[in-house]
């Protein structure tokens, strides 16, 4: 009988051994090969610069590779489906933006992922900021604008990078608290919609500071509000949309660092502490701002809190506007 039960014992002890002891090593020895950074755009954009910039960051703190993956398509449906469904190990990462979590299940009947429950939330990375710009023989200023568009609704169209953008949601916004009425006209990317802004196709286009920037520079293109709660550093004599009397038109874009459901904790938490030592030097910080980014870094509540308190805010626009995926 005594046999028995220290058999027994040892049984059950080298059950648990089993069962348990390689997850432990395995998250304790994470990462032990590289890692996948998936980019939900192609080469080139804003959010690419973005991902390439953590991935080398990262690599540095993780010490193995980050591999970017392009993965383009369907307002970033694809990346975000891949990821998804990829093993919960933090081996597969998503670079995500509030077009991922907050738009796309608004103007979409369906989605091949739940922005809720597919996902373990790990780190905010940064905001980029958008505007209203006007063009060379477009209005002069945001009042001119609602003036114009008040006096013939049919007058005024703008442009913006995509049906359901962020940009798109931004301009909606700003018609609802003026009370007025522009046609949209969407172009396939920033490049198009600038492009036709500044020959005259739109009087006005919804766009990044990223994208728009450059323009602005050239003196191209006229820069009439921000969307953001304050001036922005690299346009500090352009008012805000609260202080040209529209409070409460505020949206941004806004990437977080996400992997997919049930990532242990202590991989989530590795993770989380090497994109905040990331974001917290100098130099990233610097580089972000070049490039026309505000560093924002939260911890992965912090992406579930945002997420959630947008949703029914953008639910609103998006059935005021009648945006949906075309």
């Amino acid at each position: 009988m005594h046999r028995m039960k220290r058999r027994l014992a040892l049984l059950a002890l080298s059950t648990v051994w089993a069962t348990t002891a390689p997850l432990a090593f395995a998250q304790s020895g994470y990462p032990d090969r590289p890692v996948k950074l998936v980019i939900p755009f192609a080469a080139g954009g804003a959010t690419d610069v973005l991902g390439r910039m953590l991935a080398v960051a990262m690599q540095e703190k993780l010490g193995q590779s980050v591999v970017v993956e392009n993965k383009p398509g369907a307002g970033t449906v694809l990346a975000a489906a891949q990821v998804a469904k990829a093993a919960p190990d933090g081996y597969t990462l998503l670079l995500a933006s509030n077009s991922t979590l907050v738009l796309n299940p608004v103007i979409r009947d369906k989605l091949s992922y739940h922005p809720l429950n597919s996902f373990t939330p790990v780190a905010m990375v940064a905001d980029m900021q958008l505007l209203l710009v006007s063009g060379p023989s477009g209005p002069a200023s945001l009042s001119v604008l609602v003036s114009q568009a008040k006096a013939d609704p049919q007058a005024l169209s703008y442009g913006s990078f995509g049906t359901g953008s962020t940009v798109h949601f931004a301009a909606e916004l700003f018609k609802s608290a003026a009370g007025i009425q522009m046609t949209h006209v969407p172009y396939n990317g920033s490049g198009p919609s600038l492009t036709a802004l500044m020959g005259g196709q739109v009087a006005v286009a919804s766009d990044t500071i990223v994208a728009s920037m450059p323009q602005i520079k050239a003196g191209k293109i006229r820069p009439l509000a921000v969307f953001s709660t304050q001036r922005l550093k690299a346009l500090p004599d352009v008012p805000t949309m609260a202080e040209s009397g529209y409070p409460n038109v505020e949206l941004s874009s806004w990437f977080a660092l996400l992997a997919p459901k049930d990532l242990p904790a202590p991989v989530k938490q590795k993770l989380e502490k090497t994109l905040a030592d990331v974001l917290a030097t100098p130099e990233m910080k610097a580089k972000l701002v070049d490039i026309g980014l505000q560093p924002n870094w939260g911890n992965g509540s912090a992406v579930s809190t945002r997420m959630q308190s947008e949703l029914p805010r953008m639910q609103t626009v998006a059935q005021k506007a009648a945006i949906k995926d075309e």
